[in-house]
Order: structure tokens, then sequence, then C-alpha cells
């Protein structure tokens, strides 16, 4: 579970560093300027690390998933060669699937003032400002959200569903508070980062408002990674140890 928690967050830092610098800078400056070259870079990082995140977040609800129902054989299942296999398959199919739209988005033509209303470079600002055709970048953007997060987010429900139904057979309530605890914390992240992005993703780019567009994006770039390390944090027996002895050591001062 940590190893991929680590990589989670990593990917998440990579996530928060390509989008936020350049929010900051351009609400300390009311607007900036941005080459087109270096928006098509932010919006392929961005996209390649937010799916990169979606597949760890499979990943670590796969591993709660063994852990939960087939406890027995999680050890000769999650073995150390799976373990990285999925960690591998993570960060490579995050980043290789998004070089199709990275390919579309190299092709589009600008002309006239490009001015992006949105914080960052996202893909449906360049669908709004572009001269040339878009009708193969916006069914790229639509068919994509499949394998890169609607396959990911069913995955999940299959997994939890699973755990829930074997949580609920549990004949001692102390067990099923247990089993519970060790996975409501993934379950809290992924809906709020799975809620956000199916519904940004998920409607037609056209038919968007901008000023919705802008909120549901602020939810799962600076929303849900500013909330996640307190979550996984105040969830975690290490943290409690840590926090109960630091405060100890306060009272005997």
């Amino acid at each position: 579970m940590y190893l991929f928690l680590k990589n989670f967050l990593f990917s998440e830092m990579c996530f928060v560093n390509v989008t936020i610098p350049n929010m900051l800078r351009i609400i300390w400056m009311d607007g900036a300027n941005v080459s087109i070259t270096g928006c098509i870079a932010q919006s392929y990082l961005f996209v390649s690390s937010g799916t990169t995140e979606c597949y760890f977040l499979t990943a670590m609800s796969y591993d709660r998933y063994l852990a939960i129902c087939n406890p027995l054989h999680y050890n000769r299942i999650m073995g150390h060669t799976l373990q990285y296999f999925l960690v591998i398959f993570c960060w490579m199919l995050g980043f290789l699937l998004t070089l199709i739209t990275l390919s579309l988005l190299v092709m589009l033509k600008f002309c006239g003032r490009n001015v992006i209303d949105h914080y960052f470079c996202d893909l449906a600002p360049f669908v709004t400002i572009a001269c040339s055709d878009t009708s193969a970048l916006e069914i790229d953007i639509f068919v994509l959200t499949i394998p890169m997060a609607a396959v990911p987010f069913v995955l999940i429900i299959v997994s939890y569903v699973s755990i829930c139904v074997v949580i609920l057979r549990m004949p001692s309530i102390g067990n099923r508070t247990k089993a519970f605890s060790t996975c409501s914390t993934h379950l809290m992240v992924v809906s709020m980062f799975y809620g956000a992005v199916l519904i940004n993703y998920f409607t037609p780019i056209r038919g968007n408002s901008v000023t919705i567009n802008k909120f549901i994006s602020v939810m799962f770039t600076v929303v849900t990674p500013l909330f996640n390390p307190i979550v996984y944090s105040l969830r975690n027996q290490d943290m409690h140890t840590v926090i109960c002895s630091y405060i100890q050591r306060k009272k005997r001062l």
C-alpha cells in the first residue's frame, strides 16, 4: 500500500506543479503570456500526470481488495513482481495514452487574439480558440476519457462493492470497523477526485460554461491535492501515534 501511495503522491506533486505555479503567476500579474508550445506542453503534462493518478488510485483499490477479501493469499499474490509491474504500468500507460492527444494539439492552428479564460492550459480552452477543425480533438478527448478515467473508476467501484460485501458478512463489529478503516481514506480521495474529473471531461466541451469549467478544475487541481495529505495523515495510525507522543511531551514541558 505504501509503495502505491508514494508513487500516487509523487504523481500528484507533478500534477500540482504543472498547474499551480502558473496559476499563481497569472493571478499575481492579472494575466500572463504563454507561448503555444508552452501551453501544449503544460496541457500534455497535466493530462498525463492526472491519468497516472487515476491508475494509481485503481492499483490502490485492488491492493485493498486483496488485503480484505483475500488476506491469506495477499502476500503470495501481491508480491514484489506484481507491485513493481503495476507501478511501471501506471506510469507508462499514463504518459503513452496521452501522446495521441498531444499529436492532435500540435496539429491545431491558431490565429487572431488567442486569449484563454482559464488559469492553466486545459484541453477545453484549446477547442474554443483554435481556428482549425477541432472535431478530431473533441472525439479523442471523449473516447480517451473511457480508458483513462471511466474504466479505472468502474474497477474501483467493483473493488469496493466486493469489499463492502465481505465486510458486511463479518460477524464481529470490531472486525468490520477495522476493515472499513483501512479503505475509508482511499474511498474519500477517490470520491473527490473522480467526481470532479468525470463531470469536467464527460460533458460536451462546447456546451460547457467557462466559469463552471474553471470551478470544477479548481476542485481536482487545488482542493483535492490540498486535502489528500490531511486525509491520509489523519487516518494513519502511525501519524496518530506520533501526534499523541508529541502532545504528551509538550504537556510534560
